[in-house]
Order: C-alpha cells, then structure tokens, then sequence
C-alpha cells in the first residue's frame, strides 16, 4: 500500500505489469514511463524493483508500468525481448485509459532492462500506427557481445557485482548455452574476421575517450574458432547486441539519457552507444557516475 500511489497488477497482452497511478488529481494527462528491471535475464523481478518504480512515479509524478517478463533460461530468448516489446505497445495504445499523454512515454531500464529498452526504441523506430516513444533511459546499458576486451572489462575485470567472468558466464545462462564456451568467448575466438572488419566502426577501443583508457593493454589476436561461432549466433542479433544496429535504425531513435558508472565492465558499451547515437544525430544526455558500481 502506498498513500500517495494506486498501485494495480494486470496483463498488457498477457505480459503480467504493475503499474503504479499517483492518487493526487491532475489537471492534465500526465507523463508515462515503461520500466523493464535488470537482472541478466535470468533473475529479478517486478516486486524486487517495487521501491525503485514507487520513487519514480512519486518524484515524477508520473504513471509508471513496471514489465515482469518471464525469465531465463525457463523461457527461451528472445521471449524477454518480445515481452517487453508486447507491453510497450499496449500501453502506447492504451495510454489515454490510465491519464498519461501518448505524446510523453519514455522507456527506461537498467543493465539488460537497459538493452531491452534500446531493442524495443529500435524495433519501433518505423512504426507509425502508434504513438512514438518520447525519450529512452539507458541505466549501464548490456549492448554487444563481440568485445568482451574493451578499456572497462580490462579495468573492471574483477569488480563485484559484474566481473568480467559473470558477464559472459550470465549470457551464456540467459541463452542457455554450454558454460564451457566462457573462455573462447573471453578470448573473442567466436568473433570471425570479416565480422571483426564489419563492426569495428563502431566497437573498438580508439572511439573511448583517452580519460577512460589509463592503463589498457591491447590484447593479443584471437584464434577463431568456428565450432564456438556457430554455437551462439545469437549474439550477432541487433535484438542481443543492439550496437550492431544499423545507421538507418539508429537514426529514427528517440532523444536519450545515458547513465555509465566507473566500476563496470559495461561502462564502454554505454560511452560507445552514446557516440553511435550523436553521430546520427540523436540529441543525448549523458551522465557519468565517477564512483558509481554496476
């Protein structure tokens, strides 16, 4: 219960919500906000992100809607990504029902609620049978997984919560691969060279800015190897990597606030998504928590 917020659970299309109504009467329709909770995909929950959802709708007076996707690996990527997806279009089309603006729904999320915000803004970038999304929140975002040797898995490589090793060891959980590919996948043996060549136009070292680079060593090429490619194609997706995306997706994206931490062996790929957006001219907002942890 809460004295200042109706709060009720239902199904958008089946995907169980919370969503969470300030109770004070408004003189016009308020803002929306769609929250998808971290977790890698394999933990987490709406209840576990109650208090955070609770703040944001008081301190914003908005009407939040807190998506409780079904987990990993019980539920087969990209069930996750779909779910959101599913939900976000519900309410974008419902909007009206709960007092919320179409015209003024952001979407935000932290760590992989973060990529499925990103997946979600890309994939409705082109819609034009509903309202468009006004803004995206990215909070230490997961966006590739083809570079595991970036400045911040380097400097991070041993920091609780996220290490280096948890990193690949959850998406290889979420996808519900074999653990034993950890280590090639470390190495970037999954990663062909034609690949490599592709993308590192957009993920590579040289785009960080210097103040983020003390004390990197790059690493030593690595063998590929094809058995471990084949074995998790899924993370070549845009909906896994969302930095793979094309310019032509990338540039229909919705105004952006950022947030990267210091201690974080994500904290790149948020800094290099951050540069991919200004460059197609996506307005940013970017804030960097200097002492920060994921």
């Amino acid at each position: 219960r809460d004295c200042r917020l109706f709060i009720k659970d239902l199904h958008f299309d089946g995907v169980p919500v919370r969503i969470y109504l300030p109770r004070e009467p408004s003189a016009s329709k308020r803002r929306g906000v769609i929250f998808f909770h971290g977790g890698c995909g394999i933990f987490g929950s709406i209840r576990s992100y109650e208090r955070i959802c609770r703040y944001i709708a008081r301190k914003s007076d908005s009407v939040v809607v807190s998506v409780g996707y079904h987990l990993a690996p019980e539920h087969k990527y990209p069930a996750q990504t779909l779910e959101c997806l599913t939900a976000t279009v519900h309410f974008l089309k419902t909007a009206e029902t709960y007092g919320v603006d179409p015209a003024r729904i952001i979407v935000c999320g932290d760590s992989v609620g973060g990529t499925y915000t990103a997946s979600v803004c890309q994939e409705l970038g082109h819609r034009t049978d509903i309202p468009k999304i006004r803004a995206q929140v990215l909070i230490y975002p997961y966006l590739q997984a083809l570079n595991f040797n970036l400045p911040s898995y380097q400097k991070n490589a041993a920091v609780g919560f996220l290490s280096r090793d948890r990193a690949v060891y959850f998406i290889l959980k979420y996808l519900n691969k074999d653990c034993s590919l950890k280590e090639p996948i470390l190495a970037g043996s999954h990663v062909p060279e034609s690949v490599n060549l592709k993308y590192r136009k957009w993920i590579n070292p040289d785009l960080i800015p210097d103040v983020f680079k003390l004390g990197y060593k790059p690493p030593r090429p690595a063998l590929f190897l094809p058995q471990v490619h084949e074995e998790v194609q899924e993370l070549f997706e845009p909906w896994f990597s969302p930095l793979l995306a094309e310019d032509a997706v990338v540039c229909r994206l919705p105004d952006t606030c950022i947030v990267t931490c210091e201690h974080d062996v994500l904290r790149d790929e948020g800094l290099l998504y951050k540069k991919r957006l200004e460059d197609n001219n996506v307005r940013v907002t970017w804030h960097h928590v200097g002492k920060g942890f994921h």
